[in-house]
């Protein structure tokens, strides 16, 4: 399996792409609360084959977070649960939404980044891993060629 990333995208460039959401095996999306010298941001993700918790692997949803009051946690953890469902899990700084709606397609990534960022008048940084990608795949699905940063490993 070969893996590519794309790294450091806007919301603009996620929504000019047509990518198959089948290929994705991770998103994130970081959420940079300003002042940005005050280190305060959110993290929103999802692993497709399910994200570490303690000695098990949780599906749905999963944020991390920095600096960030418990005000603005409860309402993260409601605005994800109300759209996605899932049920409340904490691990250290991160929020587990167990069995929460899964979702890959940059309309539906595109959708979330812009409720994250009028929510929380936040900086969006997105991150998407695709697992099998062919040239043709990387060169039509309208993502710019030079935030693609291929993972060494299996080909």
């Amino acid at each position: 399996m070969t893996r590519d990333r794309y790294w450091k995208l806007s919301i603009e460039e996620l929504e000019k792409s047509h990518y198959d959401p089948n290929k994705v095996i991770t998103w994130d999306i970081k959420c940079i609360i300003k002042p940005e010298n005050d280190a305060k941001f959110i993290g929103v993700f999802m692993y497709r084959n399910g994200t570490p918790y303690n000695y098990e692997s949780i599906n749905g949803i999963t944020y991390y977070h920095n600096n960030i009051t418990k005000n603005i946690l409860n309402d993260v953890t409601k605005m994800l649960k109300d759209n996605y469902g899932g049920d409340e899990l904490q691990y250290g700084s991160r929020v587990f939404l167990k069995n929460s709606k899964e979702i890959y397609s940059a309309e539906d990534l595109v959708k979330l980044s812009r409720k994250l960022k009028k929510k929380f008048k936040s900086a969006i940084i997105i991150t998407i891993e695709f697992q099998d990608m062919n040239d043709n795949e990387k060169s039509s699905w309208g993502l710019p060629e030079n935030k693609l940063f291929p993972i060494p490993g299996n080909k």
